[in-house]
């Protein structure tokens, strides 16, 4: 299936992109994909969702413009920028360079905002150059290794980073903002709602959104009412508890590896058995032979 929101000279998306398994083809809340960048001058292509471009390699020296002004300075590894959507920004780079690009869905932007008490406008991103932040590094890092492993984990995991994306992305604008996001939890009947939800769909390919929908939240607040209610976030929760079911199954010994990993909501089995060897410790067959003998 293809994107229809990637504008027609980003490269193709792999195989197993995280949107091409969206219910009815809709688009992620955050995706990414390794961008070649010419040499030259170039006009970044315009895309409904704001793009992070992270430069991935050695160092090039570039100008920048996204208005009147010009700016120029060296793009470094792990370095970022931010081209606000619908906006184009023009690059002139002394070498060919490559970006990790992760594109935001807005309405994840306006959903933190809320959530952090900004007004509406602080939701939309200011073009910017040569940003370095650790964080939003660490979350296009995690993006990229689900990216190559083929998105194992889900659009659930990548909900959660993109609204960690977007709240991170406004700290960074505003930063004297203050939010006690320890103050509520899910109320008890809501949280019940949506474990319920969850047991029953674990086979599914679950999003925040829909979590939420059934909590009766916004995604951004039912992030932090969810962790807070749990101890954890909602993508881990669900993860322990394909881990749980799989287990059982594992235990009753009436199905293959395959027929638990796709009953469970794995990807295959080599991630059921490496989520199974994160949370208990030891691998399935170790767990099935044990429940045999």
């Amino acid at each position: 299936m293809r994107d229809r929101g990637r504008p027609s000279c980003y490269p193709p998306a792999p195989v197993q992109a995280i949107s091409d398994a969206a219910p009815g083809g809709a688009l992620p809340s955050l995706d990414v994909l390794t961008s070649p960048v010419p040499s030259g001058r170039f006009d970044s292509p315009v895309d409904h969702r704001h793009v992070l471009c992270l430069h991935l390699g050695g160092p090039v020296p570039v100008s920048y413009r996204a208005t009147s002004a010009e700016r120029r300075g060296t793009r470094l590894h792990g370095q970022f920028c931010v081209v606000p959507a619908g906006s184009s920004t023009r690059w002139t780079l002394s070498a060919p360079a490559t970006s990790l690009l992760l594109r935001l869905a807005p309405e994840r932007m306006h959903e933190a905002a809320a959530t952090l008490g900004l007004a509406a406008d602080a939701a939309d991103p200011a073009p910017a150059i040569h940003v370095r932040d650790e964080q939003i590094e660490h979350i296009g890092w995690m993006m990229q290794r689900e990216s190559h492993d083929g998105y194992p984990s889900g659009r659930l995991f990548a909900d959660a980073l993109a609204c960690a994306l977007a709240a991170r992305l406004l700290r960074l604008r505003s930063p004297g903002v203050r939010h006690d996001e320890h103050a509520r939890a899910l109320p008890a009947w809501r949280l019940r709602n949506v474990v319920d939800y969850i047991e029953a769909h674990l086979d599914a390919d679950l999003t925040l959104a829909e979590l939420a929908d059934v909590a009766g939240f916004s995604v951004s607040h039912f992030k932090v009412l969810f962790r807070n209610a749990c101890g954890m976030p909602a993508h881990r929760f669900v993860m322990q508890r394909r881990v749980e079911r799989a287990c059982e199954h594992l235990a009753n010994g009436r199905m293959s590896m395959t027929e638990i990993a796709l009953a469970t909501g794995f990807a295959h089995p080599s991630h059921m058995a490496r989520c199974i060897r994160a949370v208990r410790g030891v691998g399935p067959t170790q767990i099935a032979v044990r429940h045999r003998g």
